[in-house]
């Protein structure tokens, strides 16, 4: 199974089951797409010939990324120990 399957997966095992879960689930998922994508961004500099640094602007959205991406997992965590009680 994909990385992409499971996440799927979990996302529908999660809508079926509580909405605020599925909406957390979500917002974890979209974070690590946009992480995935501003780390591409910045490995294409890496790639390219003669490039050895990426922007300000490149870097900036990546960290602005993985806060999101913390965030987001942190908030997941919240709502299944609430879910929990």
């Amino acid at each position: 199974m994909t990385r992409g399957h499971a996440i799927h997966n979990a996302n529908m095992k999660a809508e079926n089951s509580n909405p605020r879960e599925a909406a957390a689930l979500a917002r974890v998922a979209e974070a690590a797409r946009e992480v995935q994508g501003a780390s591409a961004a910045i490995q294409a500099h890496f790639n390219a010939v003669g490039e050895r640094q990426a922007s300000a602007l490149e870097l900036a959205r990546l960290t602005a990324a993985v806060q999101e991406l913390e965030d987001a997992r942190l908030a997941l965590a919240v709502v299944i120990d609430n879910g929990d009680r």
